[in-house]
């Protein structure tokens, strides 16, 4: 609970510059990616639940799409920004361990950089496989474990002792998985058809320039050696 206090804390002072990091520039373009790749994955015209919401940038994406959904997160003010983005979207605060929904509500479950963060990852999965409806596709995209992100939490404490204020800056104790890692949680889970793979490499903490030169050789390292790729999206679904 500590550590789930801390991040929402985090979040609720963030709240408001949030937005510059991620639909601002090459955070626009960094997070067009991301969810690009998501939305291949999953059905269009369905009823989504977005784990980690924010401030409701893929959620409003998904709606423009032709479905409707449900955001949940920890961080009342990050929900008030979505709520000033989306005024007919639906949101939740709450915490994805223990999910205030039915069973069998949502056809999808779809979670942008916010796995890493959680502290009983194995719970999660069991509450999104237990809300979702036979057939349904879970989509998690966050970054994985690589050469790039093992100094990260090294970083991020550092910059909270100097008191950055900076949108996912502090030790939170996150972890960054491999997608033998994710896949073996989806499959403890319960989910099947699991695929995985590591997507971007114009990672939107670098540099503007050096965002420009890797966003110019992401197709080829996501194709050839994704093992240099920040992020990895999982894909599974809840047997019918």
């Amino acid at each position: 609970m500590k550590a789930v206090s801390k991040v929402q804390r985090h979040y609720d002072e963030v709240a408001h510059i949030y937005d510059r990091r991620y639909d601002r520039s090459g955070g626009r373009a960094y997070y067009s990616h991301i969810s690009r790749h998501v939305m291949e994955g999953l059905p269009g015209d369905k009823r989504l639940l977005d784990l980690g919401c924010g401030t409701g940038l893929f959620l409003s994406r998904y709606r423009s799409t032709g479905g409707d959904g449900v955001g949940l997160d920890i961080s009342r003010m990050m929900l008030n920004r979505a709520q000033e983005r989306s005024p007919s979207s639906s949101l939740c605060m709450g915490n994805a361990e223990h999910l205030p929904f039915r069973d069998g509500s949502f056809d999808v479950v779809a979670s942008l950089l916010a796995f890493s963060y959680l502290r009983n990852p194995d719970r999660v999965l069991e509450e999104s496989f237990r809300i979702l409806s036979p057939g349904g596709t879970i989509a998690i995209c966050t970054l994985g474990k690589n050469l790039f992100t093992t100094g990260l939490p090294a970083v991020y404490q550092i910059g909270e002792v100097m008191g950055v204020t900076h949108v996912g800056m502090g030790n939170f104790g996150e972890r960054y998985y491999s997608g033998n890692e994710m896949g073996s949680l989806l499959r403890e889970a319960g989910f099947r058809q699991i695929t995985v793979k590591r997507i971007s490499f114009a990672h939107v903490s670098l540099a503007r320039p050096l965002f420009h030169l890797a966003k110019k050789f992401e197709p080829f390292v996501e194709t050839h050696i994704p093992y240099l790729a920040y992020n990895l999206v999982a894909f599974a679904r809840k047997p019918e």
